[in-house]
């Protein structure tokens, strides 16, 4: 036997309390008939009201309860083979870890924004198998496509710019290493989601994008950063905050280059959408676009589903309700007949 809710037997105690404060009434009854009763009136009384009557009704009131508390608790036994099956789309998410999402135009910077908002995406996402992918001069898979959301955010959680040594922003190469990511070979159901500032240092970003759209996969990109672009501030050998140079020693200042964005959501048939400050459309593209895409089955399993049978202690306890309301009613018919 299962249980569905068994938080409910928190309301055990109910069952002695009650008890005992059937007992109580009882005894401070009696005394009370004894100290102010007259002897010869106490045995009229008495009669008038049984014991015993009021003992098995007391009995039926505290066996409803706990009928009832049995009931709450939702007992389970009997089961069925149910077939349930899983649908949704696979989802790439390609992150940005490249040093220029340091900038903190977004705070407390760019990647950290962006992995929070991930974090929220992941809580609205539906049945859907998400993979993450991490990219700055190079790129690597970081989670394959997976349902067990859990792991895919210690995966993100181990997002940082030192994860890739090589310098840079390969956003091509992140396009054309998350289409491997893909292990269905239809021509629907994928899509990519780019989170960058769009800062393409090899330059065949919407190269790669036409090769995405022939695969069927959808790019949706995500423009990190504010127009007017960021400086980057990095830690130095001595752990203090500098600002981020080039080779001549100039300051290096990160633009958006919504721009590339644009092109390459719309060579797929996707979205393009800023993230300044606040404004993320993250959870908006999910929602409004990714999760009206056609679905595909992931995966097919039976799972044993028990048969709740609340219904037979709260039946129970209604007959006891009932038993407790119309037990003695003929005793007293009879004793009111006898009087007359």
């Amino acid at each position: 036997m299962k249980y569905e809710n068994i938080n409910y037997l928190y309301l055990l105690p109910l069952v002695f309390i009650v008890t005992a404060a059937y007992v109580v009434f009882f005894k401070n009854r009696q005394r009370a008939l004894t100290k102010f009763v007259q002897a010869e009136l106490l045995d009229t009384l008495v009669q008038s009201v049984s014991k015993t009557t009021q003992i098995i009704k007391a009995a039926f009131a505290v066996t409803a309860i706990l009928f009832i508390i049995f009931s709450l608790i939702q007992p389970m036994w009997g089961y069925r083979w149910e077939e349930v099956e899983r649908r949704g789309i696979d989802i790439v998410v390609a992150v940005d870890t490249s040093r220029s999402m340091l900038a903190d135009d977004i705070k407390p910077n760019r990647l950290e924004a962006a992995k929070r908002e991930i974090k929220d995406l992941l809580s609205i996402v539906d049945g859907d198998r998400v993979g993450l992918v991490a990219f700055a001069g190079s790129v690597f898979i970081q989670c394959p496509l997976t349902l067990d959301y859990g792991a895919f955010n210690l995966f993100l959680d181990d997002l940082n710019t030192n994860l890739i040594p090589v310098g840079g922003t390969a956003i091509g190469d992140a396009i054309k290493r998350s289409m491997t990511a893909f292990s269905d070979k239809s021509k629907k159901h994928k899509a990519i989601v780019l989170i960058t500032d769009g800062e393409d240092h090899r330059g065949n970003a919407v190269e790669m994008a036409k090769a995405a759209k022939e695969q069927g996969i959808i790019i949706y990109t995500i423009g990190v950063g504010k127009k007017e672009g960021a400086y980057i501030k990095i830690r130095d050998k001595d752990n203090n905050e500098v600002l981020l140079k080039d080779k001549e020693g100039n300051v290096i200042k990160s633009h958006l280059d919504e721009v590339t964005l644009n092109k390459i959501a719309l060579e797929t048939g996707g979205a393009y959408s800023p993230a300044y400050g606040t404004k993320w459309g993250l959870a908006n593209i999910y929602k409004n676009i990714i999760a009206k895409m056609e679905e595909k089955q992931l995966s097919s399993k039976k799972i044993k589903l028990y048969e709740n049978r609340f219904q037979i202690p709260l039946f129970i306890a209604l007959i006891f309700i009932l038993l407790e309301s119309l037990w003695g009613m003929g005793a007293k018919k009879k004793k009111r007949e006898e009087n007359v």
